[in-house]
């Protein structure tokens, strides 16, 4: 661990002169996160990096550079994962479906310039396309099938709505379409088990329900790793040849590496550690990556109003998905107001001695997103800003 927790007093140093609203990132505590994710995954399974929760190329490179068992990228857009592909990242999945005759001639294009990208499919519909695509530019493309790993229990669906593909027989249907495909080869399996990687079960204040939650995530990874290992054994049956079988997420590493069939597991969330995750009884990570506001008004004694901070997460609207308070510690957001686009009060009655200019740090929900608000994002270790480095958005990148 760092030999300190970084405080209130040591980022306001650091930012000093530093225009706000401004994003950053720990490098000290981004490379204890690595740490334990290395050591929470072993050294059986690769680990794929989930561009879609970092955003900023500089950390991405630096994430890779810390070890080799970080190998390949799953991609959010097809556009992202093409550009991704030209700055030099290679092994790039996309995990979602692609559609657009535009983007996938544009994947085509650098498959046939050598390049590994994956499309993600889980309908014959899908492959249909794909090969049409690869017929047109003669060339043979790599794709994935996506198998749901939502679990039904009695009066209960636990999980997400993703994929149209939910066991070994609907996936053997896909495979076959493959098959019939001059263009279309299946290079592996991708599961995301969303209800263990990325639900909190120890979220304050809920003691029931995390108790119900850790319950079903208990019966939902045995009867997940079952139904993935029996996709996996009706396509090698089949004789399907799987270079990737991907599981899992930040949140549920422990669970997913346990499955023999698992060849990598894919991480995002957990290098910047966003508030969501303050929530998981199985680990704990350290906040990363953080942004900070201004002080600009003090309506009554106690309050301060802030310029900017409205960077509420995607999801279902819950409280849940605003940013979480930081530092200094003990201040709070208003019940009426929460974080707005361009202001935000807060209520503080603590020890730090807030006035005009005065830098709010908070952290986003959840991960990726942050990096869709700011440009740049400030390196620091040490004690000091070591550079400013462009986020996706600052590049002129914008997929989603």
């Amino acid at each position: 661990m760092p030999d300190f927790t970084p405080d209130y007093k040591y980022y306001c140093e650091i930012f000093k002169n530093t225009p706000k609203p401004f994003a950053f990132t720990n490098l000290d505590l981004l490379n204890e996160n690595i740490r334990q994710i290395l050591k929470r995954t072993g050294s059986t399974k690769k680990i794929r990096v989930a561009s879609k929760s970092v955003r900023c190329r500089a950390v991405l490179e630096h994430v890779f550079a810390a070890s080799n068992q970080f190998q390949g990228i799953m991609s959010f857009h097809p556009q992202e994962a093409v550009w991704l592909s030209q700055q030099g990242f290679d092994d790039i999945l996309m995990g979602y479906p692609v559609w657009h005759e535009t983007d996938l001639k544009a994947v085509a294009e650098e498959v046939k310039q050598g390049k590994t990208l994956i499309l993600m499919i889980d309908s014959p519909a899908h492959v249909q396309r794909i090969n049409a695509i690869g017929q047109a530019l003669q060339v043979a493309l790599p794709v994935c099938i996506d198998i749901d790993m939502s679990s039904k229990f009695p009066g209960i669906y636990f999980g997400v709505f993703r994929s149209s593909v939910h066991n070994a027989t609907e996936a053997l249907e896909v495979y076959a379409a493959i098959e019939t495909a001059e263009f279309v080869t299946l290079d592996g399996i991708m599961g995301y088990e969303a209800q263990i990687a990325g639900l909190g079960d120890k979220v304050p204040g809920q003691v029931v329900k995390n108790a119900m939650i850790k319950l079903l995530k208990k019966r939902s990874i045995k009867e997940i790793a079952r139904r993935r290992a029996s996709v996996v054994q009706a396509l090698e049956a089949k004789g399907a040849k799987l270079r990737v079988v991907n599981g899992g997420g930040t949140g549920s590493l422990e669970s997913t590496i346990q499955e023999e069939v698992v060849t990598e597991v894919t991480v995002g969330s957990g290098f910047y550690t966003p508030g969501l995750f303050d929530n998981y009884s199985q680990f704990s990570h350290l906040p990363a990556a953080a942004y900070a506001i201004e002080v600009v008004r003090q309506p009554v004694p106690g309050m301060y109003t802030c310029l900017g901070g409205g960077y509420v997460a995607s999801g279902a609207i819950a409280k849940d998905k605003q940013p979480v308070p930081y530092l200094p510690q003990g201040f709070r957001l208003t019940d009426n107001e929460g974080t707005g686009e361009v202001q935000t009060p807060i209520t503080y009655q603590g020890t730090e001695t807030l006035t005009y200019g005065s830098p709010i740090f908070l952290r986003h929900s959840k991960a990726g997103e942050l990096c869709e608000r700011f440009n740049d994002m400030h390196l620091v270790s040490e004690g000091k800003i070591i550079r400013k480095e462009k986020t996706f958005r600052g590049e002129g990148k914008c997929f989603l």
